[in-house]
């Protein structure tokens, strides 16, 4: 299973790709192969300022429906449009087109305290 091991992970099954004080989030491969054929995402938090925990979409599977939390506190920046009409993107490429939002945070002690690769690999027992 692929975890690279520049990203920073979540117990949710989310990874985070930090660039400055931005980071793309997506959901991992472990998640998107668990859910299934994704059919749909739904992100109405763009443009807000939302805290650790807190939900920021949906995503949707031929099985079930699932809330997307964030990582760390921060505004809302980005959807990736194209999962709009291209949800199965993220089965496809969970870690490159398959971004699911693009965050600004503050604070990089947060970020420093999520799961690295091997953290994340003993999660789901890899």
């Amino acid at each position: 299973m692929n975890i690279p091991d520049n990203f920073k992970y979540t117990k949710d099954h989310e990874w985070v790709k930090v660039d400055g004080d931005e980071a793309l989030i997506g959901i991992t491969e472990f998640a998107q192969k668990e859910l299934g054929d994704i059919v749909f995402i739904e992100v109405e938090t763009e443009g807000e300022t939302l805290e650790t925990g807190d939900a920021f979409g949906t995503i949707e599977a031929v099985k079930t429906v699932s809330d997307m939390f964030m990582p760390v506190n921060g505004e809302v920046l980005e959807f990736n449009a194209e999962l709009e009409s291209n949800p199965e993107i993220v089965n496809k490429d969970p870690y490159g087109e398959g971004w699911i939002i693009k965050i600004k945070f503050s604070d990089q002690a947060e970020i420093d305290g999520l799961l690295d690769a091997d953290g994340y690999k003993e999660l789901i027992e890899v």
